[in-house]
């Protein structure tokens, strides 16, 4: 598995720890909510870089007043058919103005990348055996949008607008 970020194979330097392991001693964590919840306190105070991963049912007002602590959301997309995580990580940005990395985990479709990074979503965790030339050819498929959304791109009305 491979992590894209901001359009660029990277390393991650995150480890997810599941609610039966226990958190390493060093380095950037992602916990799910359950652990979050019950260890909070402990986590806060590490020295290292803390993320927590949103299943598809919980939605992003329950971790809302700590968004600013959390280095990054992991929304897990876990089938085709269920959108919540593109509506998590629009709320994510515009109504909670997180700025944080915003990761798409799970089922993570190379024709889904596009939509993804419209909503704000800024890295994938993708199983290709060419991540990054996936991704670019995913990134390339439309030029013209019509839907304002996270990611500040103009959109058609705008862009005739500025030629007239």
């Amino acid at each position: 598995m491979a992590l894209i970020k901001d359009g660029k194979l990277v390393d991650d330097v995150f480890v997810y720890v599941g609610d039966d392991v226990t958190l390493p001693a060093d380095g950037a964590v992602i916990v799910n909510l359950e652990r979050w919840q019950s260890s909070r306190e402990e986590l806060l105070q590490r020295n290292e870089p803390v993320g927590i991963r949103l299943r598809s049912d919980q939605p992003p007002d329950l971790i809302g007043a700590c968004l600013k602590k959390l280095a990054v959301v992991a929304l897990e997309f876990p089938a085709f058919r269920d959108g919540r995580a593109y509506s998590y990580a629009r709320l994510l940005r515009e109504k909670y103005d997180y700025r944080g990395e915003l990761r798409a985990v799970g089922d993570v479709l190379l024709e889904q990348l596009h939509f993804m990074v419209r909503t704000g979503i800024d890295a994938f965790e993708i199983h290709s055996e060419d991540p990054i030339g996936d991704f670019e050819i995913a990134a390339a498929d439309f030029s013209v949008w019509y839907q304002p959304t996270a990611d500040g791109r103009r959109t058609a009305l705008e862009l005739r607008r500025q030629r007239s």
